[in-house]
């Protein structure tokens, strides 16, 4: 098995956890401390959604013409730039335009990347490296956090750090780049067929970009809700992240030796009854260890449909079908935060929780009744 393909995929991932989580915090912190309210702050993140929107539609058009590794080079190159150009202004008008071209190259290499792993990952043993490749993706989310603590936002030094990682993916990239299999000429299908063929699989994405934006992201805010301070509420994000770094690999394993699709309704249900654990028990020592658990098993549900979509599709394609996921995961992502937060202000204590624990529990009785 030629591992060179894999090696670039979770390398060009691993940038895309990274530069998320550095410039979401970063420019968000920038326009606090400026003074922008929370409403613009939102708009300037939601502007990463819409890229993704943009982007991961044309990344399989791109890569017929220019190939897969060239154009994954190509958006890493871009992203280094991109980088470069947020650390060289103190501009918001210009930080949310570069934003926006920042998010279409990570864009691009989430969905390329996405589609070399599950192509060339044997079916033995799919599972295994996808969850090697969603835990690169977890710790490359936890290293932009890390980057900011150690340097702060005062100075631009963690977006020149962020620029050096780019340059480091570049090299395994560039060894793959002729050995990853390219598309066919056959026209890329229409994402509404890809999801009429796989409507649950597909709606995996679109759940867990719900669970992720929403209920991770708001944690803090649900925390603080509930008698946690700044310091400790933010502990638990480090506490999510290192979740889905322990969790994914297990995961994996078992997706392996097992149906994907009956492994995806038993992550889906055991997160139900966890999310209706965890809306009750949000001023209990059991809080954390129960979140700890929750976040893991939820990241096996992207995991796993990730790895089911090289069972369905393939070629051209698989492409498409990643690109429609991702897009999916991003619509998740955009719906997420606001239904959830008004979910909170509604009731602090069960609010966000038991709106997930009423999304998991339909999505499982959706898995039972759809045939994919």
């Amino acid at each position: 098995m030629n591992r060179a393909p894999l090696l670039a995929a979770i390398a060009a991932i691993a940038i895309v956890g990274a530069g998320l989580s550095l410039t979401i915090p970063y420019i968000a912190l920038r326009m606090e401390a400026a003074g922008y309210s929370a409403g613009a702050n939102g708009a300037s993140t939601a502007v990463a959604g819409l890229a993704v929107f943009f982007a991961s539609p044309l990344a399989p058009v791109v890569a017929r013409r220019l190939g897969i590794g060239n154009t994954l080079l190509a958006a890493a190159a871009l992203g280094a730039l991109a980088l470069l150009a947020l650390a060289s202004t103190n501009n918001v008008g210009a930080w949310t335009a570069i934003r926006f071209f920042y998010s279409c190259a990570l864009s691009a290499l989430f969905v390329l990347s996405e589609y070399a792993i599950t192509a060339m990952a044997p079916d033995d043993s799919r599972g295994f490296w996808v969850g090697v490749y969603s835990t690169a993706l977890g710790l490359g989310f936890a290293v932009g956090p890390a980057l900011l603590g150690l340097t702060g936002t005062d100075t631009p030094l963690a977006l020149y750090i962020g620029v050096g990682l780019h340059v480091l993916a570049l090299a395994p990239i560039l060894l793959a780049r002729n050995a990853i299999p390219g598309f066919s000429d056959a026209p890329t299908p229409r994402s509404a067929s890809l999801f009429a063929r796989a409507p649950t699989l597909m709606l995996a994405a679109l759940v867990f970009g719900v669970v992720e934006a929403g209920g991770m992201g708001l944690t803090p805010v649900h925390a603080m809700r509930n008698g946690y301070d700044a310091r400790n509420a933010a502990l638990l994000v480090t506490l999510i992240a290192l979740s889905n770094a322990v969790f994914q690999i297990p995961i994996g394993l078992v997706a392996d030796r097992t149906d994907k699709r009956r492994l995806m309704r038993i992550i889906a249900a055991a997160g139900a009854l966890l999310s209706l654990a965890l809306a009750f028990s949000a001023a209990s020592p059991a809080f954390a260890p129960l979140l700890f658990v929750w976040a893991g098993l939820l990241g096996g549900l992207y995991m796993v449909g990730l790895a089911e979509l090289g069972d369905v599709y393939d070629g051209a394609e698989l492409a498409a079908a990643n690109a429609a996921f991702i897009m999916l995961y991003a619509l998740g992502m955009l719906l997420g935060p606001p239904l959830l937060g008004a979910a909170i202000d509604a009731s602090p204590a069960h609010g966000m929780f038991g709106a997930l624990a009423g999304l998991l529990a339909a999505y499982v009785m959706a898995l039972r009744i759809f045939p994919r």
